[in-house]
């Protein structure tokens, strides 16, 4: 029975995965071939994840201001007042 999963990948060290779209597959083994084969074709990644979709838990649009706003009120989560050098460029 083929499931559907979703696909995160890698484009390169150093860097966070992205979504970049779903397969189905009865595995997680084949779902990572075909992740391989439908978003790598040329080399864009060096790591995939596959996650099946049933296990993902998502907030929704609706949620999106009483969910968000606590963040809001603590400056600390936001450090805006750091001088980044300029060898830094994945922040």
């Amino acid at each position: 029975m083929s499931q559907l999963w979703e696909v995160f990948v890698r484009g390169r060290r150093g860097l966070s995965h992205v979504h970049a779209g779903s397969v189905h597959a009865a595995d997680a083994q084949m779902a990572l071939r075909n992740a391989r084969d439908v978003y790598t074709r040329r080399g864009e990644g060096v790591s995939i994840w596959v996650v099946p979709s049933s296990q993902i838990t998502a907030s929704t649009p609706d949620e999106k201001d009483p969910f968000f706003d606590p963040s809001a009120d603590k400056v600390y989560r936001h450090p805006t007042f750091y001088n980044l050098p300029e060898e830094v460029r994945q922040m």
